[in-house]
């Protein structure tokens, strides 16, 4: 049989370098898009990268997209690409609906002109239920998106139904609820609390200033959502899905969490600074992950105290190798 081939966007992020290792163990072979940029990190898939290709492309340019798929062919292609932070979103609206919302669209499109038996991801979030409708929040739950990036995200899932029911394509979204690990960006509050554990015990930091404690979410871990994602794209019919714990914990427990593993209270140590406070903040966002349990047999399997101690345990072994 064939090798199959798989095109990731967004490689170089969190979930992309999880899921290349992934597609590489199961005989995979992966290419990956990268923007011609000035700041192109490839510290997620160092370790990878001579397992994999990497094509240059970007998500605001149709034709690099239609390039990239007539030179590759890939089987599958995982759209993960996006500008993905949603304080960032207040800031530059306009960027992450170009990139966030039309990108996915410039995507399907070109699936759609160049081989429409391409079978299609789209990353959605948890972020599109924003005020939330129902608690839990299942594949039926309206969407209330709270930032220009759960708008965004809205739009891309949207676009995705539309392209799978007017052109017959393979296309779905994983809803995806919070998943962390030790490759989250710095920017994320949990790798700002593992990584302010790890520094203050280590003395290097005396404080971490943090925005809403209460704020809950359901977090899991990146290695366990990226199976599902794979799962999707295996079944026979295209649908959607949610991807959850259907846990939820709240900011305060996660920071709790991290300092307990390393000694300490984090009362002693966490601030809360009006600067990292949303202009608008989401409700309690927890998913619902029956449909994927029923009809993938998936769930996630690391829990959320195994999740912070992973994560502050890379802190500590980063800080001792520096």
């Amino acid at each position: 049989m064939a090798t199959k081939r798989a095109l990731i966007t967004g490689i170089t992020g969190q979930d992309g370098s999880y899921l290349a290792e992934l597609l590489l163990e199961k005989g995979y072979s992966v290419v990956g898009m990268i923007r011609r940029s000035s700041t192109t990190n490839f510290e997620r898939i160092q370790h990878i990268q001579d397992q994999i290709e990497l094509a240059s492309g970007d998500l605001l340019d149709q034709a690099s997209l239609i390039d990239i798929l007539e030179r590759y062919r890939p089987n599958e292609v995982y759209n993960l690409a996006a500008q993905s932070f949603v304080q960032t979103s207040w800031s530059q609206p306009v960027f992450t609906g170009e990139v966030t919302a039309l990108g996915v669209t410039r995507l399907l499109d070109s699936i759609r002109l160049v081989d429409p038996d391409i079978r299609f991801y789209q990353a959605s979030s948890s972020e599109m239920f924003g005020k939330v409708r129902a608690v839990p929040q299942d594949e039926q739950t309206p969407f209330y998106p709270r930032s220009p990036y759960g708008v965004a995200k809205v739009y891309g899932h949207w676009i995705t139904v539309n392209y799978r029911e007017s052109y017959n394509l393979y296309a779905v979204s994983g809803i995806c609820f919070n998943h962390e690990s030790p490759r989250r960006g710095h920017e994320f509050v949990t790798r700002k609390i593992a990584r302010g554990a790890a520094r203050i015990y280590r003395g290097l930091q005396k404080e971490l200033r943090l925005g809403n404690l209460n704020a809950q979410r359901d977090w899991g871990y990146t290695a366990d959502y990226v199976r599902g994602m794979w799962m999707m794209l295996q079944q026979e019919k295209p649908q959607d899905y949610v991807l959850a714990t259907g846990k939820t914990h709240s900011v305060e427990e996660f920071a709790e969490l991290a300092f307990k593993y390393v000694g300490l209270d984090y009362r002693d140590f966490v601030v809360q600074d009006p600067a990292f406070m949303r202009p608008a903040e989401v409700d309690l966002l927890i998913g619902n992950p029956e449909k994927a349990r029923r009809e993938l047999k998936w769930e996630a399997e690391t829990s959320f105290e195994q999740l912070v101690e992973i994560m502050v345990e890379a802190e500590l072994r980063a800080i001792g190798e520096e």
